[in-house]
């Protein structure tokens, strides 16, 4: 793979020994709401009643704000400049909080009185959220760059079909990243590698594989392992893939969903589940590049969309719905891509987009058959949930 241009700074590691922990224990780090900021409150008081759906545009003008900007989002996604430019251009500050899975952050929002505007789910939690009254409905009015949105992207998606709730933000796939120097050139691209025993001792991964805390992620692995649909309600099926991950978990280092790229490029594992650009971006900044692989598995995987989103009460709905249209700018939609090296469903950007991403098929790929959106399962989310929970021990 040719190198790309570094534009990261490296985070601090820390050890799989203290990942593990971090795994069992959980990140408060991760999950705490944004602080309220000094001179406003960052959520209305406890003692108020949510606002209902706002099935009424917001009457927010284009450009408008009402204060500064809560940001829920997953670690490492955005680019700090377009923080920094968004908070300069419209005087305001931009608080950022993290999560590291759609189920750590839907229940904070869903408790009410977050005090965030704007949150980043993926494509089946979307659904999930309009279902439980969780999103704002959009004053597409607010949003002119919405016409900037590729046809792909800008109706017809399973979760929020006619764009009512959710605007695209960034797409991918989820695969499998290896240090082939551990592997060797000749490692096969199946689930095998995590989930056969024979298989992960022959190639040097026992102890040295995280699989990502993620229920839909890493369970769906294992289902299309096993040559199910990711979205199965099969409770049958459900099951060997819970027992897959179980006996896995005697083999992996962590389940982790922050610093699994990193970890990789590091030394401190071989392979790693996560999500294509994150490891792009470490395989760029690596002494030698040609050192790792990512791959999609042979049996298939997950093709995500995760989107920009209006929580329903949140305290500062024009500044949410202005810090939405600037990311669908095109300059911006491809500032976005070209720092974070996943493929961008803003088709005015693509001619800003640096054309090695453009052209490389792990961030683009050509071949999406065997690729599966995960999507909302109803009242079977639980049964993934549990699952997760038993098969982790």
């Amino acid at each position: 793979m040719t190198a790309l241009t570094t534009r990261r700074v490296g985070i601090a590691l820390v050890t799989v020994a203290a990942l593990t922990a971090a795994a069992c224990g959980g990140d408060d780090d991760t999950s705490a709401p944004a602080p309220a900021p000094a001179e406003e409150p960052a959520a209305e008081p406890a003692d108020e009643p949510a606002p209902a759906p706002a099935e009424e545009p917001s009457g927010c003008a284009v450009g408008e704000v009402d204060g500064d900007l809560n940001l829920y989002n997953w670690s490492e996604y955005i680019d700090p400049d377009l923080k920094d430019a968004f908070a300069a251009e419209y005087g305001v500050a931009v608080n950022e909080s993290n999560y590291d899975s759609n189920e750590a952050m839907q229940p904070i929002i869903s408790a009410g009185n977050s005090g965030y505007d704007v949150i980043v789910p993926s494509d089946y939690m979307v659904s999930i959220m309009i279902e439980s009254g969780d999103l704002m409905a959009l004053d597409k009015a607010a949003i002119p760059n919405l016409a900037n949105l590729s046809p792909e992207f800008a109706s017809g998606l399973p979760y929020d079909p006619a764009g009512d709730y959710s605007v695209p933000y960034q797409w991918g796939t989820t695969g499998l990243a290896v240090d082939l120097a551990v592997a060797g050139d000749d490692v096969p691209e199946t689930w095998g590698l995590v989930f056969d025993t024979d298989l992960a001792e022959q190639y040097g991964f026992v102890g040295a594989t995280t699989l990502l805390n993620d229920p839909r992620e890493t369970l769906g692995a294992a289902l299309k392992y096993l040559g199910y649909s990711l979205n199965t309600t099969d409770e049958a099926q459900l099951d060997e893939a819970k027992q897959l991950v179980a006996e896995a978990t005697e083999r992996i280092a962590a389940f982790e969903s922050d610093q699994y790229d990193e970890l990789l490029a590091t030394g401190q594992t071989a392979l790693a589940h996560g999500y294509s650009g994150n490891f792009l971006v470490q395989f760029d900044e690596a002494d030698d590049p040609d050192q790792y692989t990512y791959f999609v598995p042979e049996e298939g995987g997950t093709r995500w969309v995760d989107n920009m989103a209006v929580v329903i009460d949140a305290p500062h709905p024009c500044t949410a719905h202005t810090f939405i249209n600037f990311i669908l700018d095109a300059e911006n939609g491809a500032a976005l891509t070209n720092w974070n090296y996943y493929a961008s469903p803003n088709a005015a950007s693509e001619p800003l987009i640096d054309p090695e991403i453009l052209e490389d098929p792990i961030v683009y790929p050509t071949d999406r058959s065997m690729l599966e959106f995960i999507a909302d399962t109803g009242d079977f989310e639980i049964n993934f949930s549990d699952a997760f929970i038993e098969a982790k021990g």
